[in-house]
């Protein structure tokens, strides 16, 4: 079990008493809310809330993972090195993306154990992010502003800045949909929250590839009114300062990656639908 040092302590006692302290302890609680859905096979997440000793309520949620698929473990040893269990390894992109000054949950524990065959159990915990995903606000946010308008205009220029920040720390994340972004209101501030950084890791070659994977995955999942009136600008302010022509080749291969994102969802999509018998 290890903690993260940006933990405050009445939390960690909070969480200790929930037995959240060890493997056997955290698949054995019961608490909170599962939040299933389909293809997560090994997976489980729960969130949950305690309450410190100081009154304060927190929403924090559980990743709970049982023994994997070999393909599994041989695809993570590839990426992040041996004995590394999907906890541990989304523990410490946590605690990366915060030495990198990106924000995003805060990691508080996790755990694994292992036997001759490898990691078998592990675990996560960490806290929520304020807001919601921009998957779920983003076209509420611009049917209330407007395309253009100041509003809309400040979120685009924080994305640019988040996903920057992101590729120029050497890391990209792998699953950078709309889903994940998160975008809280409050007070006239814009703040936003980047999640789930199970897959993020720094490439040794073949950057430019990821990058843009990452950036197809985004303007797939955004609006269509965002990407028409504001990708030129995004794209712009994530790659500040490049030449206008490698921001026009960035620019044409993240949009044919979207396409392909697309072309893929709609074939997984007819697999999925059953067939009418022929007549």
């Amino acid at each position: 079990m290890a903690e993260d040092p940006l933990a405050a302590d009445p939390l960690m006692a909070a969480i200790t008493q929930l037995g959240l302290d060890s493997v056997d302890g955290a698949f054995r609680f019961a608490g909170g809310t599962d939040l299933d859905r389909p293809g997560l096979a090994h997976r489980r997440r729960t969130r949950f809330t305690v309450t410190d000793d100081r009154g304060c309520v927190h929403t924090l949620y559980l990743k709970r993972y049982a023994a994997e698929p070999f393909a599994w473990r041989a695809r993570r040893v590839m990426t992040y090195g041996l004995g590394r269990s999907p906890a541990a390894v989304e523990f410490e992109n946590i605690r990366t993306a915060h030495a990198a000054g990106l924000p995003t949950m805060r990691a508080l524990v996790f755990g694994q154990e292992q036997n001759g065959l490898g990691v078998q159990r592990s675990y996560l915990v960490f806290t929520a992010v304020p807001g919601e995903p921009l998957a779920f606000c983003a076209q509420k946010f611009l049917a209330a502003h407007g395309p253009g308008s100041e509003p809309v205009c400040r979120l685009t220029s924080g994305l640019a800045d988040l996903v920057r920040n992101l590729h120029r720390a050497g890391y990209v994340h792998r699953d950078l949909y709309a889903s994940h972004v998160f975008l809280d209101r409050r007070d006239g501030r814009l703040d936003l929250y980047l999640i789930d950084l199970a897959r993020m890791f720094a490439p040794r070659w073949r950057t430019r590839r990821w990058r843009i994977k990452d950036l197809a995955q985004l303007r797939f999942s955004m609006p269509p009114e965002w990407v028409k009136h504001h990708w030129q600008a995004f794209l712009c302010g994530h790659m500040e300062g490049a030449p206008p022509a490698e921001i026009a080749a960035f620019s044409l291969a993240t949009e044919r990656k979207a396409r392909r994102i697309f072309q893929q969802l709609l074939r997984r999509q007819r697999a999925k639908t059953p067939q009418s018998p022929a007549k």
